[in-house]
């Protein structure tokens, strides 16, 4: 049995407010209660987040909508969207992040802006993941970034919230298992959900890793599984998850870590790919 199996045996994934005719395409390759992140994108309205959400409750899964801190524009429309969650029955779980706008829409400069408002609980929320940067972030400082996980975890344990970090994408293992050592020595101790692309094309790979700061010059890039003096094919993360899985396997203190799917490649690609992998490696 492969390493990756234990990582890839819970995995979660993402959609966008527009995905949902790729949900319902990929429904008969996702397990029952797979975790679907719904994103809080820009370009989207809250009628469309909250249908998506709807959609992924209805078709068997568990929606984890994202709230963007820096995209809420009042603390009454904060209000308006966890109240929509929760009469679609899709606010147990949610993903909080500060978001991309250089100056916040609103109130909310950060995630734990949003966490320390208090609102989370008293609308039914029981679980929020939070971010986590095992590469750092192109604009926020290492020193930043780790106190505000370690700020965002406090504030969660002191609500009841039960707490799940999820992080950025990346295609090297080694910041993960350097990143998920020292989340265990802060005593941070949430489960894990590492982020990686799902299958998708190299050129379509490589723009995502431009647009997040994500490294992706040549050695990490072959070390992931491709080349990148040849952009015209695929890339899957089979290399990366079994890699990531055998070093986990072999670290005690790494505690529950699991694989979140960006599915740069679209819904079905992803979860056709996660069903594969789950049958070889078993």
């Amino acid at each position: 049995m492969n390493a990756g199996i234990n990582l890839i045996d819970d995995y979660s994934l993402e959609m966008t407010g527009k995905d949902v005719p790729g949900l319902l395409e990929a429904q008969h390759a996702l397990p029952a209660g797979t975790r679907i992140n719904v994103t809080f994108l820009g370009n989207e309205d809250l009628e469309m987040r909250i249908a998506a959400a709807k959609a992924v409750k209805q078709a068997g899964f568990t929606p984890v909508a994202h709230i963007s801190a820096r995209r809420i524009a009042s603390p009454g429309q904060l209000e308006e969207f966890l109240s929509a969650l929760r009469e679609v029955d899709a606010i147990e779980n949610i993903f909080c992040v500060g978001g991309d706008p250089e100056t916040p829409m609103g109130p909310y400069a950060s995630a734990l802006d949003v966490i320390q408002s208090g609102r989370l609980p008293e609308f039914g929320v029981k679980e929020v993941s939070i971010a986590g940067y095992p590469e750092g972030h192109p604009d926020i400082s290492d020193a930043d970034l780790w106190d505000h996980l370690e700020r965002k975890s406090t504030a969660l344990k002191e609500q009841d919230l039960d707490r799940v970090v999820l992080t950025q994408f990346g295609f090297d293992t080694d910041p993960v298992i350097s990143w998920i050592r020292e989340v265990r020595q802060r005593g941070i101790d949430a489960p894990l959900r590492i982020g990686v692309p799902g299958p998708a094309g190299i050129k379509r790979l490589l723009a995502f890793a431009r647009r997040f700061g994500v490294g992706a010059n040549a050695m990490i890039v072959k070390k992931y599984g491709f080349s990148l003096t040849n952009l015209m094919g695929t890339a899957g993360p089979d290399r990366f998850v079994n890699e990531l899985g055998a070093l986990v396997e072999d670290d005690p203190a790494a505690g529950d870590v699991g694989i979140h799917l960006y599915t740069f490649g679209g819904l079905l690609a992803t979860a056709e790919w996660a069903q594969k992998f789950r049958k070889d490696a078993s």
